[in-house]
């Protein structure tokens, strides 16, 4: 018999106490897993136990709100298995190298999230394989480099066009928003991610997670009446002396927001570099802001991507104060700034990018 943590993580502000709520199954093959439940502090609230053959069963004694989502985790795989709790008790069974699909009884929100995990099966796939490619290319194999570029502007577009069909065909679902968040928030220009979120059902926009959303698409509407203007930063390059974000004025410049950890990034990578020697001699620079934590870490994807132009971070992470500053919730995220210090475009991502700089630099 295996001990597994339940982490009570809930994205609810607080708790009532007074019901229970029960997830229950079987997931064949697994060794460890995980019951995630989204909080503001994060903590450990209770253990349950895995049993042989992979059966588990867990009683929480708070009661949950019928929009509060929860997630399973296997030790090992990077999908959750999501559902929220509608009913008093969710019954699970699958295997772990299908995981996060299984076999779900529970509300229609879950079903939705079954579907939801369905579609993106493959994506998540793709994903992998992609990262172990992108591990094994030479700095100097230029043929590796631009295969893998081709393949990720793919893989990019399947992300998209997977998860716009899902939103379109889903209005209703919470899936749909958690989608909308997790995967597509960063590939979407704010006007985008504005209008796909307008267009959800009223029930999950005043879901709790909706209502946060809905305080980001306020602030983003609210820029974008203000003047455009780039938000000054300072942060150390790899030699520790400080950048300006003005120090670059008087030229185009992306300042453009990643991580050594985040693998959307790195498969952006060959695009930005791609747009960075079609353009420099061209009145255009880039300004990378890394939310790493290691610098060891940093600095070695800074060599291995061939991300020549100037790179800052204060390696705090998700804390990073210039993404806090821009709003910055997911990444990969650039801004286009202007000589004059203007925002003027948001989120290009792959041909976009070169698109747009072509439209405006030649």
């Amino acid at each position: 018999m295996k001990n597994v943590t339940l982490l009570v993580l809930c994205m609810a502000a607080a708790i009532a106490t007074s019901a229970q709520f029960t997830v229950k199954g079987k997931i064949s093959g697994a060794d460890s897993l995980h019951l995630v439940f989204l909080s503001e502090d994060g903590q450990t609230r209770d253990t349950v136990q895995l049993f042989d053959e992979g059966e588990f069963s867990f009683t929480t004694k708070h009661k949950p709100g019928k929009d509060d989502m929860f997630a399973l985790l296997l030790e090992g795989l990077p999908a959750p298995m999501l559902f929220l709790a509608e009913q008093p008790l969710v019954e699970v069974e699958g295997e772990k190298q299908h995981f996060p699909v299984a076999a779900v009884q529970a509300g229609q929100q879950t079903q939705w999230m079954q579907e939801y995990h369905l579609a993106y099966q493959s994506v998540i796939q793709k994903a992998m394989k992609l990262n172990m490619e992108a591990a094994g290319i030479e700095g100097d194999d230029e043929a590796g480099k631009e295969a893998f570029r081709q393949k990720a502007q793919a893989f990019e577009k399947e992300v998209l066009m997977t998860g716009l069909t899902f939103i379109k065909d889903h209005p209703k679902a919470h899936a749909s928003l958690f989608l909308l968040m997790n995967e597509l928030k960063s590939r979407l220009t704010e006007e985008q991610f504005i209008e796909l979120f307008k267009g959800l059902d009223p029930g999950v926009k005043n879901s709790r997670l909706g209502k946060s959303v809905a305080a980001q698409v306020a602030a983003m509407e609210q820029s974008t009446k203000a003047s455009g203007e780039a938000i000054e930063f300072e942060q150390k390059d790899p030699q520790g002396k400080l950048v300006k974000l003005s120090s670059f004025r008087g030229k185009y410049v992306l300042i453009d927001f990643w991580a050594s950890w985040c693998g959307p990034c790195r498969m952006e990578n060959p695009n930005v570099v791609a747009a960075y020697h079609q353009f420099k001699d061209k009145n255009f620079t880039i300004l990378g802001v890394s939310l790493d934590k290691s610098r060891g870490d940093w600095l070695e994807a800074i060599e291995q991507d061939g991300l020549v132009w100037t790179q800052v971070s204060d390696l705090k992470g998700w804390g990073n104060e210039a993404a806090q500053l821009y709003g910055v919730r997911g990444i990969p995220q650039n801004f286009l700034i202007d000589p004059k210090g203007k925002v003027i475009a948001t989120n290009l991502r792959g041909k976009a990018l070169e698109q747009k700089l072509a439209a405006i630099l030649q």
